[in-house]
């Protein structure tokens, strides 16, 4: 089913190109970004059941002004007055200008946003749209999940299900630019609670993706690996600290991806000189065998659009070729400060925040080696499962990711010892210049959120295929 584009931007539209025609006579650049996102979120669990207004819900617009220094933005709700809009764009661009020239501030400076001229439109497409299934029949269908998986084991005393949609309307109106855009994405959360004579244990599956209430049925078929995977948790133990030969399955080495020449790679932080990666462009960083994505256009998940906040159309960006490193992630100030083209990673927590360089879906590309060989490799080691979180310091190339649980692998076999949590640690270009084999087939995760600035969080997606290589666990 086609997604359906906001009513409201649509009867909002001319209004918005009669603003830009007329703050465009005395300023050489204006663009407004209008966003019309709602979505819900469905929780259930044994004590009952929730329904709530997603958090990535918001309506308005932001208009971004050249001022003859830099850029100035102002975000606002209606357009009802246009007039009123008006005054207030003028007096934030005149405020700005001041407070730059009498605090003695030492700014930036940029030029003008010289734009080609494009008119286009994405609608996606889904097989249910949320809005056409009814909240009951949603809360029915995570409830049946909930009571089949409660049966599916003793040691499973609860199980937390949820499942939160987005349906996001966009354009952007410029002098030079006419867009839209249109589509869903759709996340869903199985956590089984388990308890034994250890304590209690939870394991989290997490499925995303371009698509509707369709999910659910995704969510039905994983309930099994879920109860599993705690089940295994509940007779983990702690691992041996050390350095080990490690596989990592497709959710760690998407976090890697995202940790490692994700964020290090986002390139205001270039212009800010808080990257370390600046240094290396063109430079062996990783394995020859080490190809790494990040883009809107580089895979189909949560973070897949036509155009970013700035309006710039998304790309399909190889940050690792080889093992060199060959390009940043940027949005469009921080491209025209370094003289860069510009990757359409401008991405904005809402029309109120800022936009900055931010991921898309970052991913390793595939390889040729079968998991299979992979772990007869390995004499003694782990096969690492299932993100947790993970840090990074994209300054210094140091790095955290943290596994849910590792497989014990001893002569090449695995033993079926779980150790669990599993902390890897080190030095970037370490772990990544130690990948030996690279699996050949790549899976994204687009559940999780990736937070910058002011803690502004916004849609990605991780992934890449299995990967061998050596790490430090604790």
């Amino acid at each position: 089913m086609k997604v359906k584009m906001s009513d409201f931007l649509q009867q909002q539209k001319n209004n918005l190109k009669k603003l830009v025609k007329i703050l465009s006579v005395d300023f050489p650049y204006v663009s407004i970004l209008g966003t019309d996102t709602k979505g819900t979120t469905y929780v259930v669990k044994k004590t009952g059941a929730s329904i709530n207004e997603s958090r990535w819900v918001e309506r308005g617009f932001v208009a971004r002004v050249y001022n003859g220094i830099g850029y100035s933005e102002y975000s606002f709700n209606e357009i009802n007055d246009m007039a009123e809009v008006e005054a207030a764009i003028r007096k934030t661009v005149k405020d700005d200008v001041e407070l730059l020239k009498s605090e003695n501030i030492n700014f930036l400076q940029y030029p003008i946003i010289d734009e080609v001229p494009i008119t286009k439109s994405f609608w996606g497409n889904v097989g249910t749209l949320p809005d056409n299934t009814s909240p009951e029949e949603i809360i029915n269908s995570l409830t049946a999940i909930l009571d089949r998986g409660l049966k599916l084991s003793e040691l499973i005393f609860d199980i937390r299900i949820v499942y939160d949609y987005a349906n996001i309307s966009k354009i952007f109106i410029s002098s030079n630019k006419d867009l839209e855009q249109a589509y869903v994405w759709s996340n869903g959360y199985i956590v089984p609670i388990g308890r034994n004579e250890k304590g209690v244990k939870y394991a989290l599956k997490s499925l995303s993706g371009l698509k509707g209430s369709e999910l659910l049925d995704d969510m039905n078929n994983n309930l099994e690996a879920a109860v599993s995977d705690t089940e295994a948790l509940l007779s983990s133990e702690p691992v041996e600290p050390g350095e080990y030969d490690i596989i990592c399955d497709t959710s760690m080495a998407g976090l890697i991806a995202h940790e490692a020449f994700g964020h290090g790679v986002e390139m205001d932080m270039f212009v800010k000189k808080r990257a370390k990666a600046v240094e290396y462009m063109n430079k062996s960083v990783a394995s020859p065998k080490v190809q790494m994505f990040d883009g809107a256009r580089s895979a189909i998940q949560v973070s897949s659009y036509l155009f970013d906040d700035e309006g710039t159309l998304g790309t399909d960006t190889q940050i690792i070729e080889d093992g060199v490193l060959k390009s940043g992630l940027s949005d469009l100030l921080s491209a025209m400060k370094l003289g860069t083209i510009p990757t359409g990673n401008g991405k904005r927590e809402s029309f109120e925040r800022k936009a900055y360089a931010r991921m898309t879906n970052t991913f390793f590309g595939p390889g040729s080696d079968s998991v299979e060989d992979m772990i007869k490799s390995i004499k003694k080691g782990y096969l690492l499962e299932s993100y947790s979180s993970g840090m990074e310091d994209p300054k210094n190339w140091g790095i955290q990711c943290v596994a849910s649980k590792g497989r014990e692998i001893l002569n090449g076999e695995l033993t079926g010892k779980v150790v669990s949590p599993v902390y890897l640690t080190g030095y970037v270009p370490d772990l990544l210049r130690d990948i030996s084999m690279v699996s050949e087939n790549v899976e994204l995760y687009g559940s999780g959120a990736c937070g910058k600035g002011y803690k502004e969080l916004v849609k990605t997606s991780i992934g890449g295929p299995f990967l061998k290589t050596r790490g430090r666990l604790a």
